[in-house]
């Protein structure tokens, strides 16, 4: 019966799609990866990876199997950091998802500072807006903005985003500020499609103490909110876009916030991973940088966002 080198050989080459980088993991040669895997398909009389000239793929019954193997593989990897002493000095390979110009602006500073910190820690960032499956994709974590939808896994707060509505000076000098949430159908609103569900992201507005979603009409939709920012600098409309993204444009005085009375409550940003796994060194390691006080600040610290901010919006139609 193949033992654990051949579900350690699975378990990589599922993480990795393909046996050439499972074996760069493993620091074997890529036949015996697959010779591994094969003998564990025919020990389980079960097909494991659909194969192509060019890459594996998971079939169903081989991601019911990774699912369960890759808790197996990361214990035992946790009882191995354990006994080199990894407690006090995080190792292995760190594996994260954040979103595109968060991480660029906040998050990657930070990852830098961790692994000076740490020369035996490898990173491995992928820079994504998509949503990230923790388990199907082999990451340690990601990072999310907004409230957690699946209670299985774990979700440490690490700061709130707030959404903040403006436009040049030329612009409203031009149009008019608007006064009300209303007064919107008057004017240019840039909008933003979401890379996740190709739809538009709605504006929420709190409006005395309850909040209100609106879909604007807006002959400007763009699928970056660096380039919202950007059009919105130019004199093209109003955008709605976190605060970090807008942040320097509104210190220079080139954008001018708007409806500030009516902005919506903020959203939190959390650092999620698998609940059923142990914290690692290096997981350790990677919540308690994030937790510092630098990087709260940017990510707009810990303020809470529940109360009549976390009831859901009432929703409106466009307009």
């Amino acid at each position: 019966m193949a033992g654990l080198q051949a579900i350690v050989a699975f378990t990589e080459t599922a993480r990795q799609g393909g046996f050439a980088g499972a074996a760069r993991e493993l620091g074997l040669s890529p036949s015996a990866v697959a010779k591994s895997v094969a003998r564990l398909e025919q020990d389980l009389g079960l097909r494991l990876f659909h194969r192509s000239t060019r890459q594996v793929s998971l079939t169903s019954e081989g991601h019911a199997l990774y699912d369960r193997c890759r808790r197996i593989v990361d214990e035992i990897e946790g009882l191995r950091d354990e006994a080199a002493g990894a407690r006090s000095e995080p190792s292995g390979k760190l594996r994260i998802d954040v979103p595109i110009t968060l991480g660029r602006r906040v998050l990657v500073p930070a990852l830098a500072r961790l692994a000076q910190r740490h020369p035996k820690l490898a990173l491995e960032v992928a820079l994504s807006d998509r949503y990230a499956d923790l388990v199907k994709e082999g990451l340690d974590a990601v990072v999310r903005i907004g409230v957690p939808d699946d209670s299985s896994l774990v979700a440490r707060r690490i700061g709130a985003q707030r959404m903040t509505l403006c436009a040049s000076p030329a612009y409203l000098a031009a149009r008019g500020t608007p006064k009300s949430v209303e007064a919107l159908r008057e004017h240019a609103c840039l909008l933003f499609r979401m890379p996740s569900s190709g739809r538009i992201r709605p504006w929420t507005f709190r409006v005395g103490r309850r909040a209100l979603e609106i879909v604007p009409e807006g002959r400007v939709v763009m699928n970056d909110g660096e380039a919202l920012v950007a059009a919105a600098v130019a004199g093209a409309g109003i955008c709605n876009v976190p605060d970090y993204m807008a942040a320097e444009a509104l210190r220079t005085g080139q954008l001018v916030e708007v409806l500030a009375s009516f902005r919506p409550p903020s959203l939190p940003i959390s650092l999620v991973y698998v609940s059923r796994r142990r914290v690692t060194p290096r997981l350790r390691a990677l919540v308690d940088v994030l937790g510092e006080a630098d990087v709260a600040a940017q990510l707009g610290g810990l303020d809470d966002a529940s109360g009549e901010g976390a009831r859901r919006p009432r929703r409106r139609r466009r307009g």
